[in-house]
């Protein structure tokens, strides 16, 4: 195993942190009653009275589509500059922010040290589960740490390659005590040593959080983290044992994430009070975990954020470009949701390259003409063509069919096709969530345009579908909120219906269904 690298000395590290401190907090010399507080509602402003180039952001917005961008909001010295959502994603809707959740637990986990709940991030992990029997109980699984779970370097074998298949998290998933399942796991290394990425580490805080607070993680978060930030519109998905799950399923607006991202750039203060412990922020600005990146060797890790501090950012970063960006130097707040992933050294630095000035730049009537522009055209969705609808549209329009077991979790599937309302009925079984059988009932256009279905606690979904050919139907099914763009193509051959699609890995799946439908 390799050891983990320190970007520089001790001494250097030292003097790279006072200088970059100064930068960081050199907005806070401004009257405290100066700071603007977004707790009620956020200001808006151009993008010219905060120095930045309105012509530059219309530009940051296509760089957005080519990368499967939902929404895409900044902030800078407390104000919105730009607020822009990719149809059909509107500003209403909740997104999931994958794993920036874990950002969000460690956050809690912050605050419940400075509330005096946690006596130290050192704190032995074993000490919170005395009243259960844990295997592979070695001295190197008594020495984890909650500060080795906050900068997964916890040694725990785990695999969960940030380029790879989620082997273990998949596990996890399929068993009904998640909490138990991370803790029996066997160690692979000395805690401290190597990072290892690792959502069930994440999982076992949501835990320990409930146990510190006497009441689950969501609920914490509500009271002491949501409420003061006037954060009201969440949702959080938990695992078999009601425990909201501490590695993934958190849902927020996308300005409600920029709230989260605003009190780290106000060094942990909220209006007149101070959230979370000294030191905290300053430890995930310097991060100095080697995240062992061959495609990003400069990335860094620290209480469950990413950092690239060369750039000064550091990132609560979700799978497929969830992601609350802290530029401190700028005094900038970037928000992003999205359906793929997203290059975040490339991402900062075109947000950086729409800052031309520290004071107001004059007014640009015609860049703000081109960027107002851009925005309405990104929330307007385009119909896509369509084909002719063919005779066994009537045949199969309210069929019921059923499949066995697979890889797409698909149990049942029925179209209507031949009414006013077109519509489809869909049994599925969640991936993440401990195989909970889903059921959904929603609209379908066919005219090249989605239709949304009810906002519910798995999200809302966009559908449209067009015939290929006499024989065979496309579905495309947008889980609005998500990450998630699925494409079905269903092939219609008498009573069989076979289903052809990809898995979240990207594998070919095809599904026959069961005789008689």
């Amino acid at each position: 195993m390799r050891k983990l690298r320190f970007a520089v000395s001790g001494a250097a590290l030292a003097m790279f942190g006072l200088a970059a401190s100064i930068c960081s907090h050199s907005v806070y010399a401004q009257d405290e009653a100066a700071i603007i507080w977004p707790t009620r509602q956020w200001q808006t402003s151009t993008p010219e009275e905060q120095g930045m180039d309105s012509a530059a952001l219309a530009k940051l917005l296509d760089f957005g589509a080519t990368r499967s961008l939902d929404s895409l909001l900044l902030v800078r010295h407390g104000r919105i500059v730009l607020d822009a959502y990719y149809a059909p994603y509107a500003a209403d809707i909740p997104h999931r922010i994958n794993s920036a959740t874990k950002a969000v637990v460690g956050t809690l986990v912050a605050i419940a040290r400075k509330d005096g709940l946690l006596d130290s991030f050192d704190h032995p992990m074993l000490d919170f589960f005395g009243d259960r029997a844990i295997a592979n109980a070695d001295d190197r699984k008594k020495a984890i740490t909650i500060q080795n779970l906050l900068d997964m370097t916890s040694g725990l074998d785990w695999k969960e390659p940030l380029d790879g298949r989620p082997d273990t998290m998949i596990e996890m998933s399929r068993e009904q005590d998640w909490t138990q399942f991370v803790l029996d796991r066997a160690m692979s290394s000395t805690p401290g040593d190597i990072f290892n990425y690792n959502s069930g580490g994440t999982h076992v805080l949501s835990a320990i959080i409930a146990k510190l607070a006497g009441m689950n993680t969501a609920d914490y978060a509500k009271a002491k983290l949501f409420g003061p930030l006037g954060i009201s519109v969440s949702n959080w998905w938990r695992d078999p044992q009601g425990i909201p799950i501490g590695g993934f399923g958190l849902a927020l607006l996308p300005r409600d994430m920029a709230k989260i991202g605003y009190l780290y750039l106000r060094n942990g203060q909220w209006e007149n009070k101070s959230l979370l412990p000294p030191g905290w922020i300053d430890k995930v600005n310097h991060a100095t975990v080697n995240m062992n990146m061959p495609r990003a060797p400069d990335l860094r890790y620290s209480n469950l954020f990413w950092a690239l501090p060369e750039k000064n950012v550091y990132i609560a970063d979700g799978y497929h470009c969830q992601l609350i960006m802290v530029l401190p130097r700028l005094d900038i707040v970037a928000v992003t949701t999205a359906r793929d992933f997203c290059p975040l050294g490339r991402l900062a630095d075109l947000i950086a390259g729409a800052v031309k000035s520290e004071a107001a730049l004059p007014p640009d009537a015609a860049g703000a003409n081109l960027l107002a522009e851009k925005i309405r055209e990104l929330s307007t969705e385009t119909a896509t063509e369509v084909g002719a609808t063919p005779e066994i549209a009537s045949a199969i329009s309210g069929k019921t069919y059923k499949f066995p077991a697979n890889a797409l979790g698909v149990k049942s599937l029925s179209l209507t096709l031949i009414d006013p309302n077109p519509h489809y009925d869909l049994q599925a079984y969640a991936r993440d969530r401990g195989r909970q059988l889903l059921q959904f009932s929603d609209p379908i256009g066919l005219d090249g345009l989605y239709r949304k279905g009810q906002l519910t606690a798995s999200g809302v979904f966009a559908t449209k579908g067009k015939w290929l050919n006499d024989k065979t139907f496309e579905i495309e099914r947008q889980a609005v909120g998500m990450d998630e763009l699925q494409k079905w193509t269903l092939s219609f051959d008498g009573d069989r219906l076979i289903l052809h699609a990809k898995d979240r890995e990207g594998r070919d799946v095809s599904v026959d269904s069961e005789p008689g439908g």
